[in-house]
């Protein structure tokens, strides 16, 4: 068994504003009572939510604080961005960076993706660093050169020390909102080869130490297959963690 401990990370993207937040979770937190398991839980609210969410959770120390972006400018003339150091005040510990929507949607590249990665570790604050392959370039038999560079440019600088903070979450894109998962086997062999990068830019200790999330459409009924694979850290959920009964059947599955 991995001596890693699993992380499982509700991403709400562009859903929930305050009173949905705090509705949530006030519905959420009573259900951890009944909680055996081992698990880092993460929610990641949009940024006008976060101060509902942490004012909700009251320091509830096993729930943590995420945002779902931030800038790689500390502050100025940048309309529309948020700052590490305001996700700071308000006591946010992770941060989503690399999602396949800030890819495909708003252009991010490796390069803007490091800055911010690089920008986030600065702060103190933990990356959840996103990396995936499309359909096409699965089918294509460019996933391991896809996601090799993703990961090598994505962590550009980020030295050995800084990497025992980084998350990192595989989400086939083909995978995300589309109900389709990614077969147990499929994840597993993926998150190996993830591993296998890790070691090869750093060293085994760092790639034994990392942990790996999936992400792409996980839901209750498949979390405990998925989640029960060597290589396979946890989770990144998007649509099943909307419900708080659906996210904690995640969790509670996730156990078994």
């Amino acid at each position: 068994m991995s001596s890693r401990t699993l992380i499982i990370a509700a991403n709400w993207k562009m859903n929930k504003g305050p009173q949905e937040t705090s509705d949530f979770l006030n519905a959420f937190i009573p259900k951890l009572d009944g909680f055996t398991g081992s698990a880092d839980i993460v929610i990641a609210p949009p940024f006008i939510s976060i101060p509902t969410a942490v004012g909700t959770l009251g320091g509830h120390s096993s729930v943590a604080v995420s945002a779902q972006n931030v800038s790689d400018k500390d502050n100025g003339a940048f309309t529309g961005e948020v700052s590490t150091d305001m996700l700071k005040e308000l006591h946010v510990e992770y941060v989503i960076l690399g999602h396949s929507e800030r890819r495909s949607i708003y252009d991010e590249t490796d390069a803007i993706i490091n800055a911010k990665v690089k920008k986030t570790i600065a702060a103190g604050l933990k990356p959840i660093f996103c990396i995936g392959e499309t359909l096409e370039e699965r089918e294509g038999g460019k996933l391991e050169s896809v996601l090799r560079t993703q990961i090598t440019e994505g962590l550009k600088d980020v030295s050995d020390a800084d990497l025992a903070n980084v998350v990192i979450a595989y989400e086939p894109v083909w995978a995300i909102g589309t109900g389709v998962t990614a077969t147990a086997e499929q994840a597993q062999d993926t998150h190996k080869f993830v591993r296998s990068v890790i070691a090869d830019l750093y060293n085994t200790t760092a790639a034994e130490a990392i942990r790996i999330q999936y992400g792409g459409s996980v839901k209750p009924a498949n979390a405990a297959e998925l989640l029960g694979q060597p290589d396979i850290d946890g989770a990144l959920v998007g649509g099943a963690a909307l419900d708080p009964d659906s996210f904690f059947g995640i969790l509670e599955n996730s156990a078994q």
